[in-house]
């Protein structure tokens, strides 16, 4: 059963500016397996957790820490989750995530579906 689907759309550029700007965000957005990703990917992984967010009904009180996106070679991204956002999935009987994100042409994007 799906329990919730989240989609998120990121312009590079602006994202980078951002992160340029305020250079703590970075640190509070991603775990530290994620921080030294190239531009585009962390982009791209913030598109994810924002997806991963919106699949779960957006609540407040979840920690951007709580949320990794592992890719596999080979093979589509795995969501490694615990803390508040994995506090959350339980809640919502989340047993399984399907998890695609791309970017090319300065954007990124991700899509999320929890299932139950």
């Amino acid at each position: 059963m799906i329990v919730g689907v989240g989609i998120d759309v990121v312009d590079v550029a602006r994202f980078l500016e951002v992160l340029e700007r305020a250079p703590s965000l970075r640190e509070r957005l991603f775990t530290a397996q994620e921080r030294d990703l190239p531009p585009s990917s962390l982009a791209a992984r913030f598109a994810a957790k924002e997806a991963i967010a919106k699949a779960l009904g957006a609540p407040g009180g979840m920690s951007w820490q709580d949320a990794t996106v592992h890719r596999v070679a080979g093979g589509a991204p795995v969501v490694e989750l615990r803390g508040t956002v994995a506090a959350r999935a339980a809640e919502l009987g989340v047993t399984t995530w399907h998890l695609s994100i791309s970017h090319d042409a300065g954007i990124a994007s991700a899509m999320a579906v929890a299932e139950g």
